[in-house]
């Protein structure tokens, strides 16, 4: 075994294709890995929200935005590293993602989550039912426009049964 295969990548790439692998329908095993990246750092987002606004008593778009910033900052090292497994100069794809970013904050988040937060939906839940919208447009701007340049050969070539990728 080499050393690139003994690599977190490389460890995580098998578990996602593991997991995508007996599923009856084809699902891209990037998509695993963004589900299991994003849920991390979607509790990282949650709990920093949480302490902003229950711990130190900042208004909610404060909290709001405090946790976005972390989670996202924290979703695009490990998306980059783990599961994309990109090599490209990082600035543009920096500049892509804070664009994609930049929307996202203001489609899902203040849009979608503090406008239910306003409508009196309770600001953990209207933070969930934003994640959701959110999750999806941001799993699409990564895999086709952020991390676009990522090759077949740069990600793992573990056996998928001819799922997409």
């Amino acid at each position: 075994m080499s050393a690139s295969d003994r690599s977190a990548a490389a460890r995580f790439a098998a578990f996602c294709v593991a997991v995508t692998r007996p599923l009856p329908v084809a699902v891209p095993p990037s998509f695993a890995g963004y589900a299991v990246i994003n849920g991390f750092t979607f509790a990282v987002d949650l709990a920093v929200l949480t302490l902003a606004r229950t711990g130190f008593g900042l208004p909610l778009p404060v909290g709001v935005t405090l946790g976005y910033l972390s989670a996202f900052g924290l979703g695009f090292a490990l998306n980059r590293t783990l599961n994309f497994r990109s090599h490209a100069p990082l600035g543009g794809q920096t500049l892509r993602y804070a664009a994609a970013v930049g929307v996202n904050y203001l489609v899902f988040i203040l849009g979608v989550g503090a406008g239910l937060a306003a409508l009196g939906v309770e600001y953990h839940l209207s933070r969930l039912l934003a994640g959701i919208g959110e999750a999806v447009f941001m799993y699409c701007v990564l895999r086709w426009i952020v991390f676009a340049d990522v090759r077949e050969g740069t990600r793992s070539t573990a056996a998928t049964r001819g799922q997409p990728r």
